[in-house]
């Protein structure tokens, strides 16, 4: 957020619905516009003729997607990072789901919570902070992976059951780029290939020695590429664009 704004841009980093600061119950939560609220807030209150450029990462590549087929003319392009790029009737389970039989580490780091009692559906999940460095933070100095484990909060998991309903007139109409993070052992490298090959965006970025938490292993080089991607000029020039000074960054840490 600092390098973004030494830089220029104006940054929002939005807690989403029991997040960060949110008081909100996380095992409350039972659907993924409750859960994107506080983003779909920002772009109500947004000025005609503004845009932004979402950055979505892990589970915030499907809640930027989300807000992408309601906000699409306040949208200028989409970032995911690391981050879950769904085709139109698909969930973030059903993308985790191709990888789960070659991920051990996930599966051992999930905590699976029953609010509302075993007899019932789950209500989050959280994860096992023994496991985040293996998981996560595999190339994270250890100060940053102090800071992760008591700033975590466990997912919602309806929000994570709900499969997407993207259109071409939306969605796809907002321009999309993707930054692969070579060491991820959360989103695999093959989990990453799989979905930009189903759902290609206009270009694919790497970012080498990356763990699954960039902004913690290579902020240097997720910096640059994201201003790299800020200052690609419009496919169709035109003199009332306005300038684009916003750049709205979600993440799930």
């Amino acid at each position: 957020m600092t390098l973004l704004e030494e830089s220029g841009f104006k940054v929002d980093t939005v807690d989403l619905t029991g997040s960060g600061v949110s008081s909100f119950d996380t095992n409350s939560i039972t659907s993924l516009a409750q859960y994107v609220k506080p983003l779909a807030d920002i772009f109500d209150k947004l000025e005609d003729g503004k845009k932004v450029i979402l950055v979505g990462h892990d589970f915030g590549g499907a809640c930027i997607s989300f807000v992408m087929e309601l906000y699409p003319s306040k949208i200028a392009k989409a970032i995911f990072v690391a981050a879950a790029m769904l085709t139109s009737g698909q969930s973030t389970l059903d993308m985790f789901s191709q990888q789960t039989d070659s991920n051990d580490l996930m599966r051992q780091a999930q905590i699976v919570l029953y609010a509302n009692g075993n007899n019932n559906p789950p209500t989050a999940v959280d994860l096992d902070k023994t496991s985040l460095r293996d998981l996560f933070f595999n190339q994270s100095s250890a100060k940053d992976v102090a800071l992760a484990s008591v700033s975590m909060r466990p997912i919602p998991f309806a929000p994570v059951l709900e499969k997407l309903s993207l259109s071409d007139v939306n969605y796809g109409s907002i321009r999309r780029f993707y930054i692969k993070t070579q060491e991820d052992r959360a989103i695999a490298i093959p989990l990453q290939e799989a979905m930009i090959k189903s759902n290609p965006p206009e270009q694919v970025f790497q970012l080498k020695g990356s763990d699954h938490a960039p902004f913690f292993s290579r902020p240097q080089g997720l910096h640059k590429i994201l201003i790299e991607i800020a200052q690609l000029p419009a496919k169709q020039a035109c003199s009332s664009t306005p300038e684009l000074r916003h750049l709205l960054e979600y993440g799930t840490f």
